[in-house]
């Protein structure tokens, strides 16, 4: 059973590491036009449709967030907060990549969000030894792929930075991707709040999904106003009236939405299938982001983002992600 959890949680990382490929395919719309349409269907249809699963004939998501509108609360502010970190996620690949970009977000979000969930909600027990060492291993990881990382940059010419990344700038991308790790982290904090929010005798595969919504709900929010913000600032609202890319776009953005709920779809399937290990339960979230960091940076040597680097780069890069994959399961063997 925890095997199968963990292919479930796995094939949800393969989904969100491939769910920035499709936004390649989107034509004519600016940066803030397509984020804002990808994540209707990530952040609000998906996920709403998602959380019926766990809803039971005759009973309402409304019903089930009014019942205690303390943890509702608590749950969307930590998905305002995540969509922060949403926000300036999508900024770290613009200047890093995907694979470098997802690594060091998606590493400071797996360590902070899973250390940080039973700290805010008074579940300090459920951070034993065994959570707290597969953390260290990830960072581990991390940080030897943000060596990697730095490798590449100092040994390719602004040239061949351009080719492989349109807008890359290192020094911005690692700040703006710390900052984006750190806020993202509000995720599994926000899920932790809500873990209340459940009817009772729901699928444990399904339990976490009601939660998942209110905390992608704030963080569309966020991210709406934000996005609404720059497409007046920038002058982009002619990208709506596009009428001939409009059915191009909005398959590509449901693709890329779709791609991107999966990983907490499949979290919340996987962690109904670990409910037997305590360790792996809490470790999950870890896990989900360590695996998104493997996928990403597989992406990233398909799409030629670490061309021209030395052997030696390479070697540090697959030495960081054997770690990571290392840390995926270390909880679960000691």
């Amino acid at each position: 059973m925890i095997v199968i959890g963990l292919l479930i949680i796995a094939l949800g990382a393969f989904c969100q590491s491939s769910s920035y490929v499709p936004i390649n395919k989107i034509k004519a719309w600016s940066w803030e036009s397509y984020w804002l349409v990808q994540g209707i269907f990530a952040w609000l249809v998906l996920p709403l449709l998602g959380a019926q699963l766990a809803v039971p004939e005759g009973h309402s998501l409304p019903e089930l967030f009014g019942s205690n509108p303390s943890a509702a609360g608590m749950t969307f502010l930590y998905g305002v907060l995540w969509g922060i970190g949403g926000l300036t996620f999508g900024l770290s690949m613009r200047y890093l990549g995907v694979a470098l970009g997802q690594s060091l977000a998606l590493g400071t979000c797996a360590a902070l969000g899973t250390l940080l969930a039973p700290v805010f909600t008074g579940h300090t027990a459920d951070l034993t030894s065994s959570v707290v060492i597969g953390v260290v291993v990830t960072l581990v990881g991390i940080a030897i792929i943000g060596i990697a990382g730095s490798m590449k940059s100092a040994s390719l010419s602004d040239e061949e930075k351009k080719e492989a990344v349109k807008d890359f700038n290192f020094t911005k991308g690692i700040i703006v991707a710390l900052l984006a790790g750190f806020m993202s982290a509000c995720f599994n904090i926000g899920l932790a709040a809500g873990a209340s929010l459940q009817f009772e005798g729901v699928n444990p595969m399904f339990a976490s999904l009601p939660a998942t919504f209110l905390v992608t709900l704030g963080g569309f929010c966020t991210n709406a106003l934000y996005c609404l913000f720059q497409n007046g600032r920038n002058a982009t609202w002619s990208d709506y009236g596009k009428l001939s890319v409009w059915l191009n776009n909005l398959f590509f953005c449901l693709l890329a939405g779709a791609l991107w709920y999966s990983q907490f779809f499949g979290l919340s399937l996987g962690k109904g299938f670990l409910t037997e290990s305590p360790v792996l339960t809490t470790f999950a979230f870890c896990i989900l982001m360590a695996l998104n960091v493997t996928f990403s940076n597989l992406w990233g040597i398909i799409l030629k983002e670490w061309k021209g680097c030395s052997r030696q780069t390479i070697a540090v890069l697959v030495i960081g992600l054997a770690v990571l994959i290392v840390s995926s399961f270390l909880p679960g063997i000691i």
